[in-house]
């Protein structure tokens, strides 16, 4: 046994290889660019490369984009009901957000509830109302001598009246849009639950030298974004209920409707309010002359009443926009993105405006002490 284990060959031991020693590379690399100028000129384009990617990026997704932006604004029509609320309430957060969207679904289930039972009909009576009117007008105008194309009228009158009759079936039933304004909605909802979460969120992103300028900057355009969106309800409320109760005395037919109309067409700036006054004075006509005179008459008091007595004084605590400015981002806004872009375009310039003031403002003592 002891020949048979001393015969026995011995199993060859495993050999520990030596670790690798580190390749020392001598020769440059296809990334590697020995001129300081070049290296400059290179990261000078990749900037420029990027920016020219985001901005391609942002076209692409516009759309999306621009349903974030609608529920930010959203977020801030219902923190500013909430901070409203809490100076008669003394009560947390979270129940006066719920007050104010218990309020708002209370006052969408009472508008659904008009508009079925007493506006729809009338809805559905307006485009013909508005069509008969229109060539009631054109025929007075061919009697006077007036050179007018019937064909070319008829169809721009009938493009007008569709859109009227989307607009007036949509506040008659299904609002228009409603995955969209679903969408705004609920982001809305969850931006103004926890604001701070999507500031911080978005400020750990940023390098700390940063982060205080975009809290500054974020609360103004907050603060800025409320203001105007209570302005803008303070006028669509004060518009809508004195334009209608103003028709109603007089007894202008489908007043409820015009009031209604006129106070969502308040939230456009300098377009909605010459729509709603055109639709106002055409029904007026269907009772006589005497009643056009009174709608127009209603109109330039109302218009009155919002331009000067609750624009200045909202305005005094938001940014104040120059008229042409708005009308253009609303005219650019509403061709690419349709009426959640004309919608939005009021509080996108603001927004800007304050970026770049606050911008202009950083940038102040720099260049005095230059």
């Amino acid at each position: 046994m002891e020949e048979a284990a001393q015969s026995a060959p011995a199993k060859p031991r495993r050999m520990r290889k030596a670790p690798a020693e580190p390749v020392a590379v001598t020769h440059a690399g296809p990334t590697d660019f020995s001129d300081p100028l070049l290296r400059a000129e290179i990261k000078r384009a990749a900037v420029w490369i990027g920016m020219a990617v985001l901005v391609g990026l942002a076209i692409y997704l516009a759309e999306p984009l621009l349903v974030i932006f609608g529920g930010m604004v959203f977020a801030a029509m219902i923190d500013g009901g909430a901070r409203l609320l809490g100076r008669v309430l003394p009560a947390p957060r979270g129940i006066r957000v719920t007050l104010v969207l218990l309020g708002a679904v209370f006052f969408m289930a009472w508008v659904s509830m008009f508009a079925g039972n007493q506006i729809a009909d009338q809805a559905a009576a307006l485009p013909a109302i508005v069509e008969a009117q229109v060539m009631r007008g054109l025929d007075w105008l061919q009697a006077n001598g007036a050179r007018v194309d019937a064909k070319a009228v008829e169809g721009i009158a009938e493009k007008l009246l569709g859109g009227v009759g989307q607009l007036t079936s949509a506040v008659g039933g299904v609002l228009g849009g409603l995955t969209t304004a679903f969408l705004v909605m609920v982001l809305g909802i969850y931006f103004a639950a926890e604001p701070q979460l999507y500031r911080r969120g978005v400020a750990w992103m940023l390098p700390q030298g940063e982060r205080e300028h975009f809290a500054q900057t974020t609360a103004e355009m907050g603060r800025t974004l409320r203001m105007l969106m209570f302005g803008r309800l303070v006028g669509m409320t004060v518009e809508g209920v004195g334009t209608w109760l103003m028709l109603a005395i007089y007894g202008v037919p489908m007043a409820g409707l015009l009031g209604l109309l006129t106070g969502l067409l308040a939230f456009l700036p300098n377009i909605g309010a010459p729509i709603s006054g055109l639709l106002m004075v055409l029904v007026g006509f269907s009772g006589g002359v005497d009643m056009a005179i009174y709608c127009v008459i209603v109109y330039v008091v109302v218009q009155t009443v919002d331009g000067n007595i609750i624009v200045p004084m909202i305005a005094k605590k938001t940014a104040d926009l120059a008229p042409a400015l708005v009308l253009g981002a609303q005219l650019i806004m509403g061709a690419l993105f349709g009426i959640i872009g004309l919608m939005l375009a009021d509080p996108m310039v603001a927004m800007i405006k304050v970026a770049l003031e606050r911008q202009s403002q950083r940038n102040a003592p720099a260049r005095t002490e230059g």
